[in-house]
């Protein structure tokens, strides 16, 4: 499973690796030419955790509509952005293990 993370990794990064998943990680403007970059075409999760990029998530999905997006963030998601989510948790709710396990459940 392919796996593009925008924002700071918050350690789900190094799990989701263990489990077999490959790991690009995107920090800064997740511009549509930076997530083609880091191979948003043939990715199957993208997973945002810096709500300042949350624009990702429908610039990715313009590019790849197949893709699972996942909000890992302690702050609220912006409102244009909610039922694009295919899953949104608070990271003081589901440790990274866990979330991880959720979103890899074939892998591992």
């Amino acid at each position: 499973m392919n796996v593009v993370i925008v924002g700071p990794d918050r350690g789900l990064g190094a799990v989701l690796e263990a489990r077999g998943a490959t790991v690009t990680r995107l920090e800064g403007v997740a511009s549509g030419e930076r997530l083609r970059e880091a191979g948003i075409e043939d990715t199957e999760l993208l997973v945002v955790t810096d709500v300042g990029e949350a624009t990702a998530i429908p610039v990715a999905l313009e590019i790849n509509p197949d893709l699972r997006t996942v909000a890992y963030t302690a702050d609220s998601v912006p409102e244009f952005v909610r039922g694009q989510l295919d899953f949104a948790v608070h990271p003081d709710v589901l440790p990274v293990e866990a979330v991880a396990e959720e979103l890899t459940p074939t892998l591992g």
